[in-house]
């Protein structure tokens, strides 16, 4: 058997769509992947990032905001940045973990302003979507 890759979704807050993505590879990959999820820095987890996931039956509720520096001695083979922040501030990772950017809209920034609830809920509903359409294609699509 091979040893799982070790890859870490980075965001800036680590609240909704590093979280998103974490359970989703979870979900479908933990077979091939050990994944992390962290933040440059910590917002908490957003609800709305667990509602929707659970409606897919993925549960995060029991993820944390983390920060990179909890995940200091991992040996992390990948590292993929889901927002520009994070892009653009990613700190450099000694040794062979390779950084990939995928960003993804926020889902608060594009749900701000709605009034309606279920509005907002599918503003986290497709990035929610976009993020499983993207793990689906791991780890095949970090290595090439």
């Amino acid at each position: 058997m091979t040893e799982k890759k070790k890859l870490l979704f980075l965001c800036t807050g680590n609240s909704c769509r590093s979280q998103m993505a974490e359970g989703w590879a979870r979900h479908l990959k933990g077979d091939v992947l050990e994944v992390y999820s962290a933040g440059i820095e910590t917002h908490g987890l957003n609800p709305n990032a667990v509602r929707v996931m659970a409606e897919t039956g993925v549960d995060i509720s029991g993820h944390r905001s983390k920060l990179l520096d909890d995940l200091k001695d991992v040996d992390l083979d990948y590292v993929v940045t889901v927002c520009s922040h994070a892009n653009e501030t990613c700190p450099y990772f000694p040794g062979k973990a390779r950084v990939v950017h995928v960003g993804f809209d926020d889902p608060p920034k594009l749900a701000a302003g709605l009034e309606n609830p279920e509005e907002k809920l599918n503003c986290y509903r497709r990035v929610r979507d976009e993020i499983r359409a993207f793990v689906e294609t791991l780890p095949g699509s970090l290595e090439s």
